[in-house]
């Protein structure tokens, strides 16, 4: 008997993680007087952006905006990949670390001003790879092109004793602007009725890395608990033959597919707002999967009744997971990377819009009244409750 993998169960437990969030969000509240001398404070409407995918500090014609996220894991497949194949993949990587940060910028209509990058090494020999910081800093770069902003500096310590040797932290911040403040993208504008579009990702992004590196890293986990006996047989997992060079069903390897760049939306988000499409929310699907949807605080329902189109890596994650789709949905983008909640008169625009930046879109569902907050996933027969994304 093959034991169902979950995220939980490979160390990423949001259910201790989001507690943590939520009395920082507390403590930080306490703080928002400091800057009063300074200009108008910090965004008083309903303190909204606590708790959002940005912050937000209102000025006299604008919001200023302010992000810091980080890539995650995804560098360590890079890293393998580098070994096996001698390609380093770090210009996929740069582009996965600017866009965790810009696609949560715009949820709120803010555009990225300046991205600054923090790059945390355990030992200095690292950037003896000229190879490989080439790729980081030419996909930095593009990846700032992309998003319509300025590389504007950061941080590259040696944290020996922290980091391990062989690998680095890569994280970020940006700065963001809301101008004019009528392009604010409040959650308190979602409507019954609304249409849910998602648009396509290009793969799994930078979130559900963990578990993707245990399908191919358990390999080893396997013999080893074979070898001393440590757990019966229901724990015995089948490793995949060749690791990260696995292919797929449509050739190419599993450490090539895992390591698709992310998508960046920033050009589908401003060209919407300089179109007039009225965004009434936007929400960013990284961690926490399609239960991301319900992020706004309010009770609606979110009725997907259309996927997007299934791509390999995700048939192959939930295949040697094995995963089933409750799980999977509830911790990855399965497709979906970001979606827009629009009236259904801006559906068209907003498909058209894709179209032009070369991104698939959708109509996948829609929002109604609800009793209690939940995300509906109907073709999977999935029900996800508010109680399960605890991020405020």
């Amino acid at each position: 008997m093959t034991e169902k993998m979950t995220y939980t169960g490979v160390g990423v437990d949001y259910n201790a993680m989001d507690p943590f969030k939520r009395i920082a969000q507390l403590a930080g509240k306490e703080t928002a007087a400091n800057i009063n001398r300074l200009n108008n404070g910090e965004f008083r409407e309903a303190e909204m952006s606590r708790g959002e995918s940005v912050y937000l500090v209102e000025a006299a014609k604008s919001y200023l905006a302010h992000v810091e996220e980080g890539l995650g894991t995804k560098n360590l497949v890079a890293d393998a990949m580098y070994r096996l194949t001698g390609k380093s993949y770090y210009e996929h990587i740069a582009q996965d670390a600017v866009a965790m940060i810009v696609n949560d910028m715009i949820t709120l209509g803010a555009l990225p001003l300046s991205v600054a990058m923090h790059l945390a090494v355990g030992d200095s020999g690292w950037f003896n790879d000229e190879n490989r910081c080439r790729d980081l800093v030419e996909g930095w770069k593009k990846a700032c092109n992309l998003a319509r902003c300025v590389w504007g500096g950061g941080e590259t310590p040696t944290l020996k004793g922290i980091v391990a040797p062989e690998t680095v932290v890569l994280s970020g911040s940006a700065m963001g602007l809301v101008k004019p403040k009528e392009r604010l993208i409040a959650a308190n504008n979602i409507k019954d009725g609304d249409a849910i579009v998602f648009i396509e990702s290009s793969g799994i992004h930078a979130n559900g890395l963990t578990i993707a590196r245990e399908i191919s890293e358990r390999k080893d986990i396997f013999w080893r608990r074979i070898a001393h006996l440590l757990l019966p047989e229901r724990f015995k997992l089948s490793a995949l033959p060749n690791g990260y060079l696995t292919r797929l069903d449509d050739g190419r390897t599993y450490g090539e597919t895992l390591l698709d760049p992310t998508h960046i939306y920033v050009a589908l988000v401003e060209d919407c707002l300089n179109c007039g499409v009225n965004i009434h929310y936007a929400v960013n699907i990284t961690g926490h999967g399609w239960r991301k949807l319900m992020r706004a605080t309010q009770q609606f329902a979110y009725v997907i009744e259309r996927l997007p189109k299934q791509l390999p890596i995700f048939e192959f994650l939930q295949k040697h997971g094995p995963l089933d789709d409750t799980e999977a949905y509830g911790n990855l983008n399965m497709g979906a990377g970001f979606a827009l909640y629009v009236p259904e008169a801006d559906i068209g625009a907003v498909l058209r819009i894709a179209t032009s930046l070369n991104l698939g879109a959708l109509r996948a569902g829609y929002i109604a009244q609800s009793k209690e907050k939940k995300v509906i996933v109907r073709p999977k027969n999935i029900e996800y409750l508010g109680s399960t994304l605890g991020v405020r």
